[in-house]
């Protein structure tokens, strides 16, 4: 039989799907790259300016070098407050410093807000969602995912009638707003995966799902 020569078209297309292929190989690479460099100009090009001017001209050459160690700097630094405010007397001052924060109109408020989230999805409170569920929501037939925050029954609870259980629907990408909402516990399904697992597939909108061992979810009954 005699041999087919490829169309130009289909060595095109083969070409293209070899280019996007190997965008997609680097990709976390740029990107890890993108955010060490971005994080390195945030962190200690601000910081720069302070010192730059008591160096000599022949190392103010190598900006990135001085971005660097200034970043280092600045998380020692950090690091050293953390542990100072374990300590009776960090806290003190750290309080005082806190309450007059408080106490700017318009950034009090701000920064309040900030601190509320950070304590909520923070490692203090790392274990406040205890599981992954699933349950339908916003409307019978469509299901989200979300997180078991409690089954205490409270005051809330007791109105709605029976065992409610807490769970807090994040929005994606973005987890830290979201839907609280109070279920009965055979209407809440929990999933096998994990924690963190759950929180990549919310971030990433879907696009990463977690491996599965085929484990059959199980449906809270009451």
């Amino acid at each position: 039989m005699p041999e087919t020569t490829p169309l130009p078209g289909s060595r095109l297309i083969t070409f293209r799907n070899a280019f996007f292929s190997g965008v997609l190989l680097l990709a976390p690479l740029i990107v890890t790259v993108w955010a060490f460099r971005a994080f390195i100009d945030v962190v200690g090009g601000r910081f720069r300016p302070l010192y730059e001017h008591y160096l000599p001209e022949s190392l103010k050459q190598l900006p990135f070098f001085w971005d660097v160690i200034a970043t280092g700097v600045v998380i020692l630094l950090v690091t050293g407050l953390g542990l100072l405010s374990n300590y009776f007397l960090g806290k003190y001052f750290l309080s005082i410093g806190e309450r007059a924060i408080l106490r700017i109109p318009g950034i009090g408020a701000v920064y309040s807000s900030v601190k509320q989230v950070v304590a909520t999805f923070g490692a203090g409170n790392r274990n406040m969602f205890t599981k992954v569920v699933v349950v339908e929501f916003p409307r019978r037939g469509t299901w989200s995912m979300g997180f078991l925050t409690n089954t205490v029954q409270g005051e809330p609870q007791s109105v709605a009638g029976g065992e409610m259980w807490t769970i807090f629907v994040p929005t994606a990408p973005n987890p830290t707003s979201g839907f609280m909402v109070m279920l009965p516990r055979h209407e809440v399904v929990e999933l096998t995966m994990s924690v963190g697992d759950g929180m990549k597939m919310i971030v990433s909108g879907g696009a990463v799902v977690p491996p599965w061992t085929g484990a059959r979810p199980v449906t809270l009954s009451s």
